[in-house]
């Protein structure tokens, strides 16, 4: 039997609209402040390239929209590209999706790849979503998230 990748699953409860939620997750200028000044770009179509791009304009992860249903789900072939090692494990997914639970948005990630990723966005994941949530629902991110640690 094959082994299976390793998997970081993070759910969270945003009280927010679905489309609200689709927008934090799909703007630059709503990533840019609670994901530590970073950006996702894409044309979010299927087959659209897609990148994270820090403030600095290096890419820090690049892929493309592998599947795409607006709002409610979106998949992601990613790959990092500033760290040596996690590159070298070649492309991640990630899955992002949301569905309206009452007046609030159930939020799920799946991130499948390699050890060494799933290691690094086991920390990062976290903390973005809830700079997201916090946003989202108090109109300010999680101060540490505003930019990446020096």
């Amino acid at each position: 039997m094959p082994q299976s990748k390793p998997e970081f699953v993070y759910v969270t409860y945003i009280r927010a609209t679905i489309d609200k939620v689709w927008e934090a997750l799909t703007k630059p200028d709503f990533t840019r402040q609670y994901w530590f000044g970073f950006e996702q770009r894409s044309g979010w179509t299927k087959g659209a390239s897609w990148q994270i791009v820090g403030q600095d304009g290096k890419i820090w992860d690049s892929g493309e929209i592998l599947e795409i249903d607006p709002p409610r789900r979106v998949v992601i072939s990613w790959t990092h590209q500033m760290k040596d090692e996690l590159r070298a494990e070649g492309a991640s997914r990630a899955t992002y999706e949301l569905e309206p639970v009452g007046d609030t948005v159930k939020l799920t990630i799946v991130h499948v790849g390699g050890p060494k990723l799933i290691e690094a966005v086991s920390g990062g994941w976290p903390q973005v979503l809830a700079s997201l949530k916090s946003l989202l629902e108090t109109g300010r991110p999680l101060e540490r998230t505003g930019e990446l640690p020096k």
